[in-house]
């Protein structure tokens, strides 16, 4: 064989090799909450191609999610609030459009020190109290916010400004997004929360479910009393039946419209809304019920693009009535 046929058989070898070899990248970013939901599917997702997918998942938080997303630098924005007015404005001048798909609940668990013997039961006007733009610099102890509870100093650890938990918790708590006191310990990883809390007695966070569900041996979770109610324990009966209110809420992904014209990606979303609920229970999330994967998939079968909260927060929603809502740009 010639020195020129020896090199066109190398050639031909090499190309078939990289063929072979070559890895599809799906895309993820955002939500720190929606993140264990996301990172069990795309593992089972993966193994199910052989390898030949791989499903990249960051948490750079809710707001970091869209800034990328509406760049078209990802495929799939993980968000644990809606799409709000400004990012759907910035979508739509980048030329991204997107499907919603709620995946879960999450029941946003207020947490303290187990060693904390007073602040089992909160009301939502004492976490208004502790939290509130107002309290910066002067509820420094329990005892102003009830002058029941210990004159001892309050140490506060929440999710950090671009992250959807924060726009959520400061809807439902001091009834406008990303208003809050700025003096406490922000992050966009809830473990460090976890950390703070379980290392100090008087202190109080919050975070999602899961996180505290898997260190319950660390956290005590807070039953929350609103609007006169009696309080109600952060769990999943208590989710579902819709009582443990205001912090409940649907946690979601969006994909981006043109990624669904790659295999991969379309096969990514198909599969979440096909596998979501079982992957929610095992990272101890609540799932939603049927109909709301089954409407998701037709979503994404019918490329029906848009959002179900009109570009605002929505506290208190149930997930009955917004699968029935018409998703609009």
């Amino acid at each position: 064989m010639s020195l020129l046929m020896k090199s066109a058989v190398a050639s031909a070898v090499l190309t078939m090799t990289v063929g072979v070899n070559a890895q599809s990248i799906i895309k993820v970013d955002g939500s720190s909450t929606v993140f264990p939901i996301t990172e069990a599917v795309a593992e089972e997702f993966q193994k199910s191609t052989g390898g030949k997918t791989k499903v990249t998942v960051g948490i750079s938080g809710t707001g970091g999610g869209f800034k990328k997303f509406c760049r078209g630098e990802i495929d799939i924005s993980d968000a644990s609030r809606p799409i709000l007015a400004k990012e759907m404005a910035e979508c739509k001048a980048s030329g991204i459009e997107y499907i919603e798909l709620p995946v879960a609940f999450d029941a946003l668990t207020v947490v303290i020190n187990p060693k904390n013997t007073w602040a089992s039961t909160l009301t939502v006007n004492e976490l208004k109290t502790m939290w509130e733009p107002s309290a910066q610099g002067k509820i420094t102890n329990w005892n102003q916010v009830n002058p029941k509870f210990p004159n001892a100093p309050i140490k506060l650890y929440g999710a950090g400004s671009d992250s959807g938990t924060f726009d959520y918790f400061t809807e439902a708590v001091n009834e406008k997004a990303k208003s809050s006191r700025g003096d406490y310990a922000a992050t966009e990883d809830d473990h460090v929360t976890v950390k703070g809390v379980a290392g100090d007695v008087n202190a109080l966070g919050y975070l999602g479910f899961a996180y505290f569900a898997e260190n319950q041996k660390q956290l005590k979770g807070v039953s929350i009393s609103w609007k006169g109610g009696k309080p109600v324990s952060p769990n999943e009966a208590h989710v579902i039946d819709g009582t443990y209110q205001p912090l409940s809420r649907p946690i979601m992904i969006y994909v981006n419209a043109a990624s669904l014209n790659k295999p991969e990606v379309k096969a990514f979303a198909e599969y979440y809304m096909k596998n979501g609920a079982k992957m929610t229970k095992e990272v101890k999330y609540v799932p939603l019920p049927n109909i709301a994967y089954t409407t998701g998939l037709d979503r994404i079968q019918k490329m029906t693009k848009g959002t179900a909260f009109g570009g605002q927060n929505q506290v208190g929603v149930k997930i009955e009535e917004l699968m029935k809502r018409q998703p609009q740009m």
